[in-house]
């Protein structure tokens, strides 16, 4: 029964300042799509081997053309149930332009 409570309990709403940090992730996400490339040789008992690896995360905010500070205070909305403290302009760590 314990188990299933804090199950539950997890899907309830977060406070407003973590919903905050965790939306600035969708509202950047918003903004422009996040790629990683990765590049490297290595050495080994089979020779030198080269590798590579390219990401690219893109969500459909961004595809939709959507205000990122728009995205982001209904993202803290949905997950706090409050509107934000700040606006997504006046967040630590947001470098978007709205």
């Amino acid at each position: 029964m314990v188990p299933l409570l804090a199950v539950l309990s997890a899907c309830g709403p977060i406070p407003v300042d973590q919903a905050e940090r965790v939306c600035l992730r969708d509202a950047e996400l918003a903004r422009a799509p996040r790629t990683d490339v990765t590049v490297g040789i290595g050495t080994g008992s089979g020779g030198t081997q080269s590798f590579g690896r390219i990401g690219m995360e893109i969500s459909g905010d961004y595809l939709a053309g959507r205000d990122p500070g728009q995205v982001f205070d209904r993202c803290v909305m949905r997950r706090s149930g409050q509107m934000p403290q700040r606006a997504l302009a006046e967040q630590p760590g947001w470098q978007g332009r709205i």
